[in-house]
């Protein structure tokens, strides 16, 4: 595909339009046509490690395990009874707490889940 700044074209020459149809502009409120303008050309997906297990602090150790050899995102795996809203000391939680992620009941817990992690998120553009 041949590309100036501001016109894009197809190797047969037929010419590319930056959007098709109405409505708004990527990266323009409602953001139904995605976040970014230029969408992912200028800036690739972002990578991210799936992870957490039984407490906050033992996810927060993995965390780190990670982020110290390289990892660049983080996205947190919530246990069972996180995701539907129990707390841990839950009748219904028996058995499931901490078991396919992290287990997480308070503000504390989050707290703890990313003490020393720090976001190194670029501001929005």
């Amino acid at each position: 595909m041949a590309r100036t700044e501001d016109a894009r074209e197809t190797d047969s020459g037929i010419e590319i339009q930056p959007v098709y149809g109405e409505g708004e502009r990527p990266g323009e409120f409602p953001f139904t046509r995605g976040p970014y303008p230029d969408m992912y050309r200028g800036r690739p997906w972002t990578i991210r490690q799936y992870a957490g297990f039984g407490s906050a602090e033992e996810t927060n150790a993995r965390f780190r395990y990670l982020l110290e050899r390289g990892q660049t995102g983080l996205s947190v795996a919530f246990d069972l009874p996180t995701q539907l809203g129990y707390d841990s000391d839950d009748p219904h939680a028996v058995g499931e707490v901490g078991r396919t992620g992290v287990a997480i009941d308070s503000l504390e817990d989050m707290r703890l889940l990313l003490d020393g992690i720090r976001s190194t998120r670029s501001p929005p553009r």
